[in-house]
This record gives C-alpha cells, structure tokens and sequence, in this order.
C-alpha cells in the first residue's frame, strides 16, 4: 500500500493526542454584574443624596438646617467633579514609578480615551468609575457633621477638596488600587472601612479642632431640632448601604448575597446592643441612640462584610453598638473637641472596631472565606488590619491638618463665620434662606 494512504490516519491520531490551546480570552461585558453595580451605585449616591443630609440635619438647630443640606450637597457636586477630572485616574491607574505604591498617574483624568466600549475587567469602565465615585462623595460628606453650625461655607468646600484629592484618592489607591497597604500588609477592607470611614472620621476630628467649639456649646441648651428627618435619613443610609456593601463584590453572586446578609444583621444587632446599654446606663432608650447604633453596625461591618459569616456579623454588631456609644459619650469628652454630630464617634470608632474584627471572623474555623495572600493566622490578619488602621489615620490626620492651615492662611486667618453669623443662623447669615417659614 502506498504511503500516502496512512496519510489522513497519522494526521487523526496526531490530532487526538496534541494539546490544544485556547486564545487569549477577550474580556467582555457582563451585562448582569454590570447593572447590579449601576443599581448598586445608585443606591450609594442615595446615601449622599438625600440620606446624610437628613440625618445630620435633623441633628443640628432649625436655624442652621438648610446650611447643612447645602453643605452636603455641593461637597457631593465637588467631589464627583474631582472624581472625574483626576480622582479616578489617580486611584485606578498605576505605572512602574517610585510612588505608583501611593498613587496612580493621569492616564484616565477626565475620562480621556474611555469610551461606551471601555472595559473594567467584566464591567464597563463608565459604571466602575460611577461607582467609586459615589464612594468619594459620601466620604466627603460624612466630613461635614463634625464643624456644623459654625464652619464658614467657603473655606470648608475648599478643605474637603484638598482632603479628597490628598487623603482620599491616596488611601483609595494604596487599598483598593494594588498600592502600598494592599500589596505589603494585605489587609482586607471589603467596601471602604479605612478607605471611607477611618478617612473621613479622622479628617472631621482635625478638623472640628481647627474650626473650633461652637460659641455657646455647654452655655445652651444644642439639642436636634428634629429627630423624625434624622430616622428618615437612617433608613436612607440603610436601604443605600446594601448597595455599597453588597455592590462592592461587583457580581451579584454568593460572596454579594453574604454581605447583603451581613449588611442586614450587623447593624440590627449593634441598633439593639446600642438600645440596651443606652438604656441600662441612661436608664431610657431613644430612638436617636437606636438609630446611631443603625449606623455604628453599618460602619462596622463595613470592611468585613465580604469576608465573615453572618454570625461573624451578629458579633461584630453587638460589639460596636456600645463601643461606639462610648465614643459618642466618653471618648468625646476625654478628647475634649466639639465634634458636632458625633462622625468620629460612630464613623471613627465603628471603623476601627470594624477592621480588627474583619482580622479575627476572616478565619475559616470562625466560618470566615479565609486569610489574605500569605497570612495564616488571626494573629497576623489583625496586625495586617491595625497596620492599615495606623497609616489611615496618620495619613489623614496630616493632610486634613495641612489642608486646613494652608485654606486659613488663603481666607483672612479664620474658618469659622463671625459671632453674630453664628448666633442668627447660618441658614440667613450665609445662605439668605430659612428651613422652616415662622
């Protein structure tokens, strides 16, 4: 027979036995996870828009109410303008440079090159960045509750500014952008606890010390002029939580079922953890102590909700109720600043209680996902989550203090508006407007 007739036979059997090898994958959009997040980073933006504004300005006087509104809502204008033009590519890109372990470059700045066909992994670039930048502006938001009542409008928009774009894009790309606390400690922060709240609160304390006590604080009675907004504020900052926790997976899969759970529990058991100790020590239970303790346990599990079992959640909870009822009412006194609405005490305390626990219900016996990269023990999880702790507080700490020096010497020596500003209202001493028609 001649040879050419094995010829189709040998080219079969090479084919059966040789490997074969798939291209490269092109990465496509996956349109399931691609809403989930644009759902989910709508309900962040809620958070801002209208929630923190009803929940810190129900807190202050009628007379500074709409300040506080205003406050919120151009510090959420500023921000995402910031975001865009090169927050985002500050936090998200990254080079081989000396400081890509701190921060990005501007290759994206204002969205340059992105496009509708822009790719982020699974997702389109566009919601990536829309996302993250609802995170920025909460962020920034949270700020305002700690100089209400007294802080002067311009001055404030112009530290937060230089805070987001040199305390918050920073951390954002340390932790979340493969920088500096990711890749040499391996901490975990699922959805922003140093990133966010650790940030934010430290930056409120420096700058509630900058700004000054109010004038008649311990003079006057300073009660909430209406704590119904506050409660309705709470209940948007809840319902927008789900999507900044549970968003954060950016796949609605088990692991963002898991911190939905989380993100359910959590905050209902620091609420009646909050309630009972506020009850067997005060000897009456509010509403706005259950309500701070809503948000305690929201702040809480934070940074863990992605990583612990919802029993991790429940314990988490329970802790930071009372933990950050004592930072409401005995650190403060201790630091002695006038921190007006409480940010470090819940947002500050919460979070940090929140980070070193993500180190301990991590652990696979406690029925967490597991430790980070190479760690192997709780022991060196929870060093990781203090490490992390540390420089979020240093870091914010230092440029808050700079930032609010350098707009001091740009704005005549004084962040804080005069007496009479402050004792008719900023609502008419700044803004011309009142909350409420008399």
């Amino acid at each position: 027979m001649r040879a050419y007739l094995y010829l189709p036979l040998m080219l079969a059997l090479l084919s059966a036995g040789a490997p074969t090898f798939a291209a490269d994958e092109v990465p496509t959009l996956d349109a399931g996870a691609n809403g989930f997040v644009l759902l989910s980073a709508m309900l962040v933006i809620v958070m801002s828009i209208p929630a923190i504004g009803l929940f810190y300005g129900g807190l202050v006087r009628a007379k500074n109410v709409m300040s506080v509104l205003e406050q919120c809502l151009i510090v959420f204008a500023l921000c995402i303008i910031l975001w865009f033009v090169c927050g985002y590519s500050l936090s998200f890109s990254s080079d081989d440079g000396v400081l890509s372990s701190f921060i990005g470059n501007f290759d994206l700045a204002f969205l340059l090159g992105a496009g509708p066909d822009a790719l982020n992994g699974s997702l389109s670039l566009y919601t990536w960045f829309i996302f993250q930048g609802a995170f920025c502006a909460i962020a920034a938001c949270l700020i305002v509750g700690a100089s209400v009542e007294r802080v002067r409008f311009g001055p404030l928009l112009a530290i937060i500014c230089l805070w987001a774009l040199f305390s918050y894009v920073p951390l954002c790309h340390m932790v979340w952008g493969g920088g500096f606390i990711d890749s040499v400690f391996h901490a975990y922060d699922f959805a922003g606890g140093t990133v966010v709240h650790i940030d934010a609160a430290v930056a409120a304390l420096v700058l509630a010390k900058c700004v000054g006590k109010r004038t008649d604080l311990g003079k006057v009675l300073i009660t909430p002029h209406s704590l119904p907004i506050t409660y309705i504020g709470m209940g948007f900052l809840w319902i927008g939580w789900f999507g900044f926790n549970a968003g954060s997976q950016l796949a609605s899969d088990g692991i963002s079922a898991m911190a939905f759970v989380d993100t359910a529990i959590a905050p209902a058991a620091a609420a009646v953890s909050w309630m009972a100790a506020e009850w067997l020590i005060y000897k009456k239970p509010t509403t706005l102590g259950s309500a701070s303790g809503v948000l305690a346990g929201l702040v809480a599990i934070t940074p863990a909700c992605g990583f612990v079992s919802p029993l991790g959640a429940l314990i988490i909870g329970l802790i930071a109720g009372p933990a950050c009822l004592y930072g409401v009412h005995g650190l403060k006194r201790l630091i002695g600043l006038d921190d007006s609405l409480d940010v470090f005490g819940v947002h500050g305390v919460g979070a940090i209680v929140g980070a070193l626990l993500t180190g301990v219900f991590c652990a696979p016996s406690l029925g967490g996902v597991g430790f980070k990269a190479d760690i192997t023990s709780i022991g060196g999880q929870v060093y990781a989550q203090a490490a992390s702790v540390v420089i979020a507080i240093v870091w914010a700490s230092v440029v808050t203090f700079l930032a609010c020096m350098i707009v001091k010497a740009l704005c005549g020596g004084s962040l804080r508006v005069a007496l009479d500003a402050e004792r008719e209202g900023l609502d008419l001493s700044t803004h011309g407007e009142r909350g409420y028609s008399l």
